[in-house]
């Protein structure tokens, strides 16, 4: 039983391979540029056009590998933009777990919230003074005609 699952899945992978490549020499440098995707083509559109699920793009070897073919030499032409250099040389590790991410990202939500209030609280503030200075004129000139104890 374990061979036969094992057949159907190098069959399924090569099937894969096949649609991708038959894919590929179908699609022009213009399709290409409206899938791509934060400087890549866009997993999901590519798993769809070829028929298989987004997994088999990264656990195919020889699919992932044409995959990468592929999106260099859409680098070399200009249709992608140049890889950075830091996703060169980690395409493979994981990325490191911060646990202070979750907190930057509080602290950052509470800093916006307690900058609108400040800028709210200066404005009435301002609001408040103006009223002040008119009660204060008023006041002023009440006491000089005499309407108001000094």
């Amino acid at each position: 039983m374990a061979t036969e699952k094992g057949v159907n899945g190098t069959e399924k992978a090569l099937q894969n391979l096949s649609a991708f490549q038959t894919w590929v020499a179908t699609q022009s440098d213009e399709d290409f540029t409206q899938i791509t995707f934060r400087g890549q083509l866009n997993r999901g559109e590519v798993a769809k056009a070829i028929g298989c699920g987004k997994s088999a793009l990264t656990q195919n070897p020889a699919l992932k590998d044409a995959l990468k073919l592929l999106e260099d030499n859409l680098r070399g032409k200009g249709i992608l933009p140049p890889e950075a250099e830091t996703a060169k040389g980690h395409n493979d590790k994981p990325k490191q777990y911060d646990n202070t991410a979750n907190r930057r990202a509080m602290d950052s939500n509470r800093l916006s919230v307690l900058e609108a209030e400040n800028i709210e609280l200066k404005a009435k503030v301002k609001e408040l003074e103006g009223k002040l200075e008119r009660f204060g004129e008023l006041s002023e000139t009440l006491s000089e005609m005499g309407f108001m104890p000094r």
